[in-house]
């Protein structure tokens, strides 16, 4: 972007093959990894490989990488757009063989993952959002993406890194540069998430998808910012439930407690409730 303070040099492309010298390894779970300078959407090329059979796109741990997106989308089919190279914007085919009820962890898992990763690089109290946003404080600085195609599940995540204010997508929202994290260096940032999500996706499939037995469920708890906290949630169909956010369950659902009983929310666009909200 012409006005943009940031020049080539503050935003260096990836490496293709820097990342696959670290990332691809033999019994490893990433099996490739693909850099490309444009594209529509990692989620969707991904989906367009599963579906065709193409290997190595199809293979489970192929892993996609734009510099940019020009059709990004986040849950709902909202638009998410940045600047080349200013966030980090991939998506990864994964196949675990673990009950289906149980694959609602997945994208929960995915943000476990980044947030530990961000947390321990850039050195920011990065939060969870059910289902799906990583936070620091109330403004969303990463989202995430899970979508089932045939055998596979493609997951997605976009985190802002260099933007300044000027270029976020929506007010609400932040990067590790607005936020003067300790490491705004997208290289070590993807390393560190692939490895860390690597890390819990073993431990879960080998527990055959079992939050509690893989440690998952205490872990994401610990990082959340949803459980714990008065929300409001616009469910799929219509309707809105407010209450307090309880508990995660063994399926990935939310539990508010709301009109007496506690729900179990499998989706759902969830606010937290300031108290000068309530």
């Amino acid at each position: 972007m012409a006005d943009s303070p940031y020049s080539d040099l503050d935003r260096p492309p990836l490496s293709q093959e820097a990342l696959t010298r670290a990332l691809v390894r033999p019994g490893g779970l990433w099996t490739s990894v693909t850099v490309v300078e444009e594209t529509g959407s990692t989620n969707a090329d991904l989906a367009a490989a599963v579906r065709e059979g193409a290997t190595p796109a199809a293979d489970e741990g192929a892993v996609l990488v734009a510099e940019l997106q020009t059709a990004g989308r986040g849950r709902l089919g909202r638009s998410w757009t940045t600047p080349p190279r200013s966030a980090l914007m991939f998506s990864m085919v994964l196949r675990p063989g673990v009950p289906p009820p149980r694959i609602g962890w997945l994208p929960l898992l995915t943000g476990l993952a980044t947030a530990t990763a961000v947390r321990r690089l850039a050195e920011t109290d990065v939060r969870l959002k059910w289902p799906n946003d990583l936070l620091i404080g109330e403004r969303k600085l990463a989202g995430i993406l899970a979508e089932r195609v045939e055998t596979a599940v493609i997951v997605g995540v976009g985190l802002n890194v260099s933007l300044h204010g000027d270029e976020l997508p929506v007010e609400t929202a932040t990067s590790l540069a607005e936020e003067k994290a300790a490491c705004l260096d997208r290289d070590p940032l993807l390393r560190a998430v692939l490895r860390e999500f690597e890390a819990h996706y073993r431990d879960w499939v080998a527990a055959d998808g079992d939050p509690e037995a893989s440690g998952l469920r205490s872990a994401y708890l610990t990082a959340s910012a949803t459980v714990g906290t008065e929300v409001r949630v616009d469910l799929p169909g219509g309707g809105t439930l407010t209450g307090p956010a309880t508990d995660v369950d063994e399926n990935g659902c939310l539990i508010v407690r709301a009109d007496g009983r506690e729900h179990a929310l499998s989706a759902g666009d969830v606010v937290h409730v300031r108290r000068d909200e309530s």
